[in-house]
């Protein structure tokens, strides 16, 4: 994509226009499909998986009897429809550029379809790891989820208002064979996109399910502290009174004051108890 002399030398030969060509040459577009006077230009968007997931922007031109593609590095999913072409099965060697094209958008678009998986796979992992042991670890790795998920429906999400203006407009260049095997990409895509959505959906409760239960797991500790907090307050009353040691106190010459005391906190305590669990706090 770096030799602009071989960009320009493929312009001339089939006709690109200039626009067309500065896109192939500037990734980073959004996928879209655009109509010219004697082809179609077509950005997309190939999505390795990983953590963030790499992509990769495809570049075609597809004109009267011939597909023009142009990538940014080697390898991609079209290894089946090469196998087709290779072998010479089907109807891909006996009909038009049009159906090459679409050939070549189902590929990318159902390249999609292991992606969500991936996602499926990490989000039920997920889920039960919040079930089972909540920790600040699985908040990070579901807001990294829901973000990557995020991201690829915005990135793909274009090609669904393409497609739909392709289909709908009847470009002379689609036949109307083609335009229907279009209509099951778009299906598809519409597949992909509701299932990312879902997928950022069922993360975002994971999220809120996991606050839920730190706060009922602190509200938990809190009643425990608080019940030991009241447990102790009468009784270091009762201790604090009896360490000041006053003359006057007639237990101090009384053997059984200090076993008398400490029964009284036993007491008091024991009462608590009963008393908080009567009202069910614990």
């Amino acid at each position: 994509l770096g030799d602009g002399t071989l960009l320009r030398n493929m312009g001339d030969t089939f006709g690109f226009h200039r626009l067309a060509l500065e896109d192939v040459a500037n990734i980073g577009q959004r996928p879209k499909i655009e109509e010219y006077d004697s082809h179609l230009f077509l950005v997309l968007a190939i999505i390795r998986s990983g953590t963030p997931p790499e992509y990769e922007q495809i570049s075609m031109f597809m004109g009267e009897g011939f597909v023009v593609s142009f990538q940014e590095r080697a390898g991609d999913c079209f290894d089946g429809v090469r196998k087709r072409i290779r072998q010479g099965g089907g109807r891909i060697r006996h009909v038009g550029a049009d159906y090459l094209t679409y050939a070549l958008l189902d590929s990318v678009i159902d390249s999609y379809f292991p992606l969500a998986d991936q996602y499926e796979e990490r989000l039920d992992a997920l889920e039960e790891e919040v079930h089972a042991r909540p920790t600040p670890t699985c908040l990070q790795k579901l807001h990294s989820l829901k973000s990557e998920v995020r991201a690829v429906r915005r990135k793909i999400r274009p090609l669904e208002n393409a497609l739909v203006h392709l289909i709908g407009e009847q470009c002379s260049l689609i036949g109307q064979e083609a335009s229907t095997y279009l209509r099951d990409c778009q299906d598809h895509l519409l597949r992909i996109l509701e299932l990312l959505e879902t997928y950022e959906e069922d993360a975002s409760e994971l999220m809120d399910f996991y606050l839920s239960a730190m706060s009922y797991r602190m509200n938990e500790v809190m009643r425990v502290l608080t019940v030991i907090a009241s447990i102790f307050i009468p009784i270091t009353f009762i201790a604090g009174v009896y360490g000041m040691n006053f003359q006057w106190m007639p237990e101090l010459g009384w053997g059984l004051g200090y076993p008398t005391a400490l029964g009284l906190m036993g007491t008091i305590a024991v009462g608590m108890l009963f008393f908080f669990k009567k009202k069910g706090w614990f």
